[in-house]
């Protein structure tokens, strides 16, 4: 492998993206080139002399982009991510571009994080950290409730949905779920009752999105299914941005339908989400106006961000750019 076929031009790069792609790079014998800019097909010269990219969430890879990576000699994108909807997929297939993603890093981290805003959001933990650092120790207005004996209703049992599932369980919690695809025997074995997602909507407590963004789940949190969600509803989502309509959200947060609000992915993020905006205006009014509620917490899609998922997500990645660049298939279940 020589370092014509093994460079490999990364964007959307974070300080964070370039310590674990490096390291991972050095054992894999790459050469990459990072930049800070997204990909897109204004910024596509970039990559001259590179015959693969490693790209992230916000680049953008549709028609256009792929078109000028092909005329700069670019035979492959490594998406170092799981999810692949900002790829048009039938057009890298008619210029025979190779597609490589993450399907899974640490489905713990997600989970994890998930009860971490859940928890946050209900015992007002982040109100209080900032009460008391301006010596402000009054407990009025922080009042939660127990989790035990509670619904929670989990929309998409893959590996992210169902530890999730089970970490509520062990908090005493009924939890219902719903997948097209569901796995009857984990939740046999753990107290989990699937249902259709109108009853999930009816019955739960808590409302916790883990699913793709599909034509079917593309605002499955809307007017309609807030109507029928239980007064002072919990919203959780960790997956997609788009599962969420935002308008109807801020709605039921006015009306007090919602009780509370969790996201660490918005639909509009791109361009927000990863930037350090803290000396300019905001220009995203639904944004704006989210930050503005008292029972909404929002993390800027920080939910992956552990040492072991960036680990695994730069060796996945780093061992793709790798096999490509030898003639060799990519690992098991990661083509796109």
């Amino acid at each position: 492998m020589d370092s014509a076929t093994s460079f490999v031009a990364g964007y959307d790069t974070k300080p964070y993206d370039r310590e674990y792609l490096s390291a991972a790079a050095r054992i894999g014998g790459l050469h990459l080139r990072f930049h800070e800019f997204r990909l897109e097909a204004s910024t596509a010269f970039s990559t001259e002399g590179a015959k693969s990219v490693c790209v992230f969430v916000n680049d953008d890879m549709r028609r256009s982009t792929l078109e000028a990576l092909v005329r700069h000699g670019v035979r492959m994108v490594a998406l170092r991510c799981a999810g692949f909807n900002n790829v048009d997929i039938e057009a890298a297939k008619e210029l025979e571009i190779a597609v490589s993603r993450v399907p899974s890093y640490s489905p713990h981290a997600v989970a994890e994080h998930t009860i971490a805003l859940i928890l946050t959001l209900n015992r007002k933990t982040h109100r209080a950290f900032n009460r008391v650092r301006e010596l402000n120790f009054s407990l009025n207005g922080l009042v939660g409730f127990d989790l035990h004996g509670k619904t929670a209703g989990l929309i998409g049992t893959g590996k992210i949905g169902r530890i999730a599932a089970q970490i509520l369980r062990g908090f005493g919690m009924r939890v219902l779920a719903f997948d097209p695809f569901p796995n009857s025997e984990w939740a046999l074995q753990n107290g989990v009752d699937y249902v259709d997602t109108e009853t999930i909507f009816k019955q739960s407590d808590i409302v916790s999105l883990h699913a793709p963004l599909t034509p079917e789940t593309d605002h499955i949190i809307g007017t309609d299914s807030i109507a029928m969600m239980k007064p002072g509803v919990m919203v959780v989502n960790v997956s997609r941005g788009r599962l969420v309509h935002t308008k109807a959200l801020i709605e039921g947060l006015k009306s007090g339908h919602i009780g509370g609000v969790a996201l660490d992915v918005y639909e509009e993020e791109e361009g927000v989400f990863f930037e350090d905006l803290s000396g300019e205006v905001l220009q995203d009014d639904e944004l704006a106006r989210l930050l503005s509620f008292p029972n909404v917490l929002i993390t800027a899609h920080q939910a992956f961000l552990t040492h072991e998922a960036l680990s695994e997500i730069s060796r996945v990645t780093v061992e793709n750019l790798r096999r490509f660049a030898s003639g060799q298939p990519f690992l098991e279940g990661t083509a796109v």
